[in-house]
């Protein structure tokens, strides 16, 4: 499918996340920017010992969209269950994931690639699946949900976590303010397809919505330089060839038309937790 949201675009794929070390790139500046708002893997830890009847005694755990593999991690050291299996579509991502595992050796945790509208797992073979911060990457979410659906065991969670339609707009600010991409402000959220908005409503096609909760993440970039490893392999803005993938040139043509100062900006993130319809808690 083509799509004007680089999200939805699978062509694209190869090229946000055929390298592991541009997404730890952007992710790391950003994580070195927050300010305020839990980390989001020990939240899902949270939600799933309150929700699931017997959290200290899980079988199988599906961490869908598992990227570079912290959620998948955290889930495995924090509630140790039988077996915690992160899938991601990326090649790249999937052999990142495995070299950190590999540092930890005993922790029950493996990668496999593979596509979260068909998961490579029996029917109702799953205590746990989350899908977090990945159902924007689809532009079938339902068929997702449905799939889940169908992995859960009876008394089974899922847990979904996605962002507002809205966030980082200071950031599109910015970049239409500096010339880098004019039309910053007018492009479509790249969390069109799942969003803070309608995430709960998503995932009542298929499942029972348990709970649903939102947190205010904060993030302050402490000047160009910081601003510009995220923004570099951000897929939401048309830079300049010379400029997408290039920190250091991004951040000299910061410098050259804006003065040099922090920028805050926010994010919504929605946690949603469901079960199989007429599941018991």
């Amino acid at each position: 499918m083509t799509s004007t949201n680089p999200f939805l675009d699978s062509g694209r794929q190869t090229e946000f996340y055929g390298d592991a070390s541009r997404l730890a790139g952007r992710s790391n500046a950003l994580m070195r920017a927050k300010t305020s708002g839990g980390p989001v893997p020990e939240t899902i830890v949270g939600l799933v010992r309150h929700h699931h009847e017997r959290p200290n005694r899980l079988g199988l755990v599906l961490d869908l969209g598992c990227g570079r593999g912290t959620s998948s991690l955290t889930l495995a050291q924090e509630l140790w269950p039988r077996r915690v299996v992160g899938l991601d579509a990326a090649p790249a991502l999937i052999e990142y994931a495995r070299h950190r595992a590999r540092r930890l050796p005993g922790l029950p945790v493996s990668f496999v690639q593979g596509d979260f509208h068909c998961l490579p797992v029996p029917a109702a073979s799953c205590d746990i699946v989350v899908a977090a911060f990945c159902l924007y990457h689809s532009p079938r979410p339902q068929a997702v949900v449905a799939e889940i659906d169908r992995a859960l065991a009876p008394g089974g969670v899922a847990v979904f976590v996605t962002k507002g339609l809205d966030s980082y707009r200071e950031m599109d600010q910015l970049v239409a303010a500096a010339g880098l991409d004019l039309r910053a402000e007018q492009r479509e959220s790249l969390y069109i397809s799942v969003h803070s908005g309608n995430l709960a409503a998503v995932a009542a096609e298929s499942l029972d919505v348990l709970v649903v909760e939102h947190e205010e993440h904060s993030f302050t970039f402490d000047g160009h330089d910081h601003l510009a490893e995220y923004l570099a392999t951000n897929p939401k803005y048309d830079l300049a060839p010379g400029l997408y993938g290039n920190a250091g040139s991004l951040a000299a043509t910061l410098h050259e038309v804006l003065p040099d100062r922090p920028l805050t900006t926010k994010s919504l993130v929605t946690f949603v937790v469901a079960q199989a319809r007429g599941g018991q808690q």
